[in-house]
């Protein structure tokens, strides 16, 4: 009886070391879910960014472009696209973020991606605004 008793503990045993390993490793996976979501989060701002940077170039390189409103059209649709890249980008990495739980990550929450994206959206306005109330300097 004492041999079956010891067997059994020894079952328990092992059985609550690989519980414990696979809590872990599901913590783990979890904060490398978190470090996920923010490497997307960035690859999708600096995605914005480059529409951005497209638009400015656009904009100097055919400024001088007849009817004058073309390149500010295109420039200013660029921006605009730029602008929904960093609403989609925060929505849906905050989202993620207020759902997983860190464990030993040291995460960006929610409100850190909106104040990131949001700071995106009023500079990118405000190019908006520039590019249509500023004159361009003559060549």
């Amino acid at each position: 009886m004492e041999e079956a008793d010891a067997e059994e503990k020894g079952r328990n045993g092992l059985a609550e070391k690989r519980t414990d390993w696979a809590e872990r490793r599901t913590d783990w996976a979890e904060d490398r879910t978190i470090m996920a979501n923010e490497r997307t989060f960035a690859g999708w701002m600096r995605t914005g960014l480059a529409a951005v940077g497209i638009a400015l170039g656009f904009n100097a390189l055919f400024g001088m472009l007849e009817p004058a409103w073309l390149p500010k059209a295109l420039a200013t649709t660029f921006i605009l696209a730029a602008i929904a890249i960093f609403f989609a980008a925060q929505k849906k990495a905050a989202e993620v973020a207020d759902r997983l739980e860190c464990h030993k990550a040291k995460p960006m929450r929610g409100a850190s991606l909106r104040l990131i994206a949001a700071a995106m959206i009023v500079a990118s306005t405000g190019l908006v605004a520039a590019i249509w109330l500023l004159d361009p300097l003559p060549r």
